[in-house]
């Protein structure tokens, strides 16, 4: 299995400066291929302490300049706040930089803060989505871009430097609601899964998404990844105290960032599914809701966090886990601990569970434009 670690620079409530955030999420981050981590990844928010990681294309860069072999993965791209041709050139970039090692997410985005900062309608994100995923991945593949749609009317431009290397096989796309499955098994792109439901539903859903996938493309898709919060101590009493204490905090930012208190999502087109999100922390309370979505991710004893995720592999057959290991203001030595425990004590486990891990590139064939 594939073993990625994630950084997420998160401030919840400015414990500390933006900079000594920065400071040490960064320190972490460089640690990760040292310690063997597969791959180092970020995903892209913006204006509150959430997450603050506005480019991570531009986070990415700087990883590459720090590792030699670590995969480079956005978790995600929301496209709908990008220009889909600059997105183009800083992926096609980043890969020339790092010789060929990103690994491509992309989303719709679910923040009304940031669409609203962006001045982009959060009832257009689903089409706009589909329309810039569609130039974009094109575009990576021909070297140049050219799109003639509602949203996008782009005239044909190449992307310099080229892409020479095909991102089919490492492209994958977050998606949460079923509709949103749909739409990525038709673009051809694999799942990142992100746990916010009953893994029970999540299962169903990648079923559903398989043969959509076939049917589109004639082909099986590769199988999901999937990020999880993770916390890993010795002791099995301390472990379950620290996933309560800080995953539920996290889940907290989450409702903050969201706005799931607030009614605007269940009439925001597109996003009825996540309007019953706000009915259900409405019956369990916030608290409850933390206390559930806790529940979804690995923690625990090494050997436990190795068995949970080795179940979730059972019902959703991912072949990579990022890990993330430091989230709502843990501090430094905590996340320090929390992330060599997990490299010293899981990842060889998994590393050796016999689950075949992505290759990333399913062509592998340099592209005939870069000839």
């Amino acid at each position: 299995m594939h073993v990625g670690y994630s950084a997420i620079f998160q401030n919840p409530e400015d414990e500390l400066t933006d900079y000594d955030v920065y400071q040490n999420e960064l320190r972490l981050a460089e640690m990760a291929e040292p310690l063997g981590f597969d791959s180092v990844w970020s995903v892209e928010h913006h204006f509150t302490d959430y997450t603050m990681c506005p480019n991570v294309a531009q986070f990415l860069s700087y990883m590459a300049a720090k590792t030699e072999r670590a995969r480079l993965g956005s978790m995600v791209i929301v496209l709908p706040w990008h220009d889909p041709l600059r997105a183009a050139e800083q992926i096609v970039m980043l890969d020339n930089l790092s010789e060929g090692r990103m690994v491509l997410g992309l989303g719709r985005g679910l923040g009304k803060v940031e669409f609203d900062g962006f001045r982009v309608d959060m009832n257009e994100s689903r089409p706009m989505f589909v329309e810039k995923a569609e130039m974009l991945l094109q575009g990576l593949e021909d070297g140049y871009c050219e799109y003639d749609g509602k949203y996008v009317q782009q005239p044909r431009r190449d992307l310099r430097p080229s892409p020479f290397k095909s991102f089919r096989g490492r492209t994958y796309a977050a998606a949460v609601s079923p509709e949103s499955s749909r739409i990525m098994a038709r673009l051809g792109v694999g799942l990142l899964i992100v746990p916010q439901k009953p893994w029970e539903d999540v299962q169903r859903e990648i079923t559903e998404y398989r043969e959509i996938f076939i049917a589109e493309n004639g082909t099986e898709p590769p199988p999901p990844l999937v990020a999880g919060w993770t916390i890993v101590d010795e002791d099995e009493d301390r472990a379950a105290e620290l996933a309560l204490e800080y995953i539920g905090k996290y889940y907290h930012t989450v409702m903050k960032h969201y706005q799931f208190k607030n009614d605007h999502l269940k009439a925001t087109k597109g996003y009825e599914y996540y309007g019953g999100l706000t009915k259900y922390i409405d019956k369990r309370g916030a608290d409850g809701a933390a206390a559930d979505f806790t529940m979804l991710h690995p923690w625990g004893t090494p050997e436990q966090v190795i068995e949970k995720i080795m179940n979730i592999h059972e019902m959703v057959g991912h072949n990579g886990y990022m890990a993330i290991l430091s989230f709502a203001g843990m501090p430094y030595e905590l996340a320090e601990r929390n992330m060599k425990l997990f490299a010293e004590k899981v990842m060889p486990a998994l590393k050796a569970s016999g689950v075949a891990p992505p290759t990333f590139d399913a062509l592998g064939e340099p592209l005939a434009q870069s000839a």
